[in-house]
């Protein structure tokens, strides 16, 4: 019997990825796509991705879209009560685990983790501690479309924004950046 469970969507690559992932394993129905979106700028507050594309890529995918919505200046705490509140909706029709597309930040895995417990929820890492490198080639080889819509431009230049993330971007790269580190945002196209 397949486990339901929530997909933590921030409408980039590594969720893609851990959706893909999770599809892939056939032990999961996925019930929702949750994402926080920042409700003064009708943008996922994650990465600033326009709600527009977000919903098509929840269409796209058949998947029910659950909107967490926060205001510009949320403290932690309203981001977790938020957070909490549709969390515990999910809980009680028996979803216990929420899937996250985090690659390697220790503090917000554990963070994650004992968030979730505290209302007796578990997380799922199905990419955690993966080869970035490899990782970001395989998203290219898997068929994935992602365009750069947001660059840190004390790393990259101008010139990355609005760019397709194919094996063209990957060479372009300095060699200090990592594709799916935390240097520069690439949101996925579903």
């Amino acid at each position: 019997m397949r486990k339901n469970i929530l997909i933590s969507w921030s409408g980039g690559k590594d969720s893609s990825l851990a959706l893909y992932e999770i599809q892939k394993s056939r032990d999961y129905e996925v019930a929702a796509l949750i994402t926080t979106i920042t409700s003064d700028y009708d943008r996922v507050s994650m990465h600033g991705l326009r709600t527009i594309l977000l919903d098509e890529q929840a269409s796209s995918s058949n998947i029910p879209l659950e909107k967490i919505f926060i205001s510009k200046n949320a403290s932690n705490d309203e981001y977790e009560s938020r957070l909490k509140e549709v969390l515990l909706k999910y809980k009680q029709l028996g979803i216990r685990d929420v899937v996250f597309g985090d690659l390697f930040l220790e503090e917000i895995k554990k963070y994650r983790e004992d968030l979730l417990g505290k209302i007796g929820m578990e997380c799922v890492f199905p990419i955690w501690k993966r080869d970035t490198v490899k990782l970001a080639k395989r998203f290219i080889e898997l068929g994935f479309k992602a365009i750069t819509v947001c660059v840190d431009s004390n790393v990259l230049g101008k010139e990355f924004a609005g760019r397709e993330f194919d094996e063209h971007f990957l060479d372009d790269l300095p060699k200090a950046i990592d594709p799916c580190g935390e240097n520069g945002e690439f949101h996925t196209l579903m």
